[in-house]
């Protein structure tokens, strides 16, 4: 089998896939670009971050039968020239789940007890004790998306005694332990309405481009915070910018914007009531252990497509 990885691994990794798999063929590279026509004809599994592939590169694979993607957003991947080809796609969901919920627990209680305001003043020499901080015990937490990050948040979430409401497409129930209770979609504005945080974590989809629009920004509390980890292009970046310097909302969080890197003039960088950082809430020491985790159970079942966890729907696109 003939295996080529665009996604830049280090030497520990490569040499652990060849060990683990010594009758594949394993060729290592770290983009796209780098890689030669006569290889390209050859790959039979490629495994890339997704946003290498085009529907040109698909064509230059004519034996290419199954995609690893190493992350869990797909919306550079050529769905349509795959599914044509009837190639299997699988990505890295998952994985996200335990640094992306602490990065949403850590700013949560940052926002509640005044961490950052604190440290300005620390920096600034100044004693100041009337800033008025806040307790989460209590608060309501709305999730969008209760997928294996949504449910970690939810978890954590309750460990602070918080309320926590969520809106998914399937509303079955069953497995949410720690959803006080499931928002059907024709009640959405109920996350807007009662939570005091809310936190974004949809793909990136037709149907979710902009979910939350200046519409959705006027059903929040004055005292409640939007913290974005999902896709910038989730949330109407022009209508958030309005609400936050309009005060409507209390303020967000922000790790993902509709350009990155976010220009140096960009407003957001000048608006006190926001919390921006560089699209590493997902970020970890272990990403790329737990992505190739997945990679390789998926490789020791390959071609049974059937038993291959994260596969996924062509039409669905996510």
């Amino acid at each position: 089998m003939y295996i080529v990885s665009t996604a830049k691994l280090s030497d520990k990794h490569q040499a652990n896939l060849e060990r683990e798999f010594p009758s594949s063929t394993f060729v290592f590279y770290d983009h796209m670009k780098q890689v030669p026509a006569d290889v390209l004809a050859q790959v039979e599994v490629l495994v890339t971050y997704g946003e290498d592939i085009t529907p040109e590169t698909v064509e230059q694979m004519p034996s290419l039968k199954w995609v690893q993607v190493l992350s869990a957003g797909l919306e550079l991947i050529p769905f349509s020239e795959l599914e044509a080809k009837q190639v299997v796609l699988t990505n890295a969901r998952g994985i996200h789940r335990i640094q992306m919920s602490e990065y949403t627990l850590g700013m949560i209680l940052q926002l509640a007890r005044k961490g950052y305001e604190f440290y300005d003043q620390q920096k600034k020499g100044i004693w100041n004790r009337s800033l008025r901080v806040n307790e989460i015990h209590g608060a309501t937490l709305g999730i969008l998306g209760l997928g294996a990050i949504g449910q970690e948040i939810a978890r954590k979430a309750k460990a602070f005694d918080m309320k926590v409401i969520g809106l998914r497409r399937s509303t079955d129930q069953a497995s949410l332990d720690y959803v006080d209770e499931l928002i059907p979609s024709e009640q959405k504005s109920r996350i807007f309405e009662e939570s005091d945080y809310v936190v974004v974590i949809l793909p990136h989809t037709s149907s979710t481009e902009h979910f939350i629009s200046e519409k959705e920004l006027a059903q929040m509390k004055e005292s409640a915070y939007l913290i974005n980890i999902a896709r910038g292009k989730v949330v109407d970046e022009k209508a958030l910018i309005q609400a936050l310097e309009q005060k409507k909302i209390a303020g967000a969080v922000l790790d993902v914007f509709d350009e990155e890197p976010l220009p140096e003039e960009h407003p957001l960088w000048n608006i006190d009531n926001t919390i921006l950082t560089p699209h590493v809430s997902g970020r970890s020491p272990m990403y790329m252990t737990r992505a190739l985790d997945i990679f390789t159970h998926n490789l020791k079942l390959y071609p049974n497509k059937a038993d291959m966890i994260n596969l996924i729907p062509m039409q669905r696109g996510y």
